[in-house]
């Protein structure tokens, strides 16, 4: 495998972790929206819960540049599908999901290249 295309992967994801991550800790008002409308939290524990994500986020920037073990990239495929399936969940247009098909997408294909873990300690390598 050409290890220019794992670091592209790596990077981008990355990236999108990192730029997401930031505009959680930000606090940004639509997602806090979205924070509240789908769980009834006010607004003030929105607002915390968005800042803990926006962290989680960032852990998961950092480990996908340093160490992309399995299982951080399993989630990062999760989430990204999550947060892109969200926006129609929400109320808006389906293409604001089909438009972040890359947010779990670049993730997945950095996990198929790292390869099935073929045990539960392979999800930590």
């Amino acid at each position: 495998m050409d290890k220019r295309i794992e670091w592209v992967l790596r990077i981008a994801v990355a990236g999108e972790f990192l730029g997401h991550g930031v505009l959680a800790l930000e606090g940004k008002k639509q997602w806090v929206g979205w924070i509240s409308q789908l769980t009834t939290a006010d607004t003030g524990l929105a607002t915390q819960l968005l800042f803990l994500i926006g962290l989680s986020d960032l852990i998961v920037a950092l480990f996908v540049l340093l160490k992309p073990v399995r299982i951080i990239l399993v989630w990062a495929v999760f989430w990204g599908f999550w947060t892109a399936i969200l926006r129609p969940i929400v109320g808006e247009a389906i293409w604001d999901f089909i438009e972040r098909f890359a947010n779990f997408g670049a993730p997945l294909a950095l996990l198929l290249i790292k390869g099935s873990p073929k045990n539960l300690r392979d999800l930590f390598r």
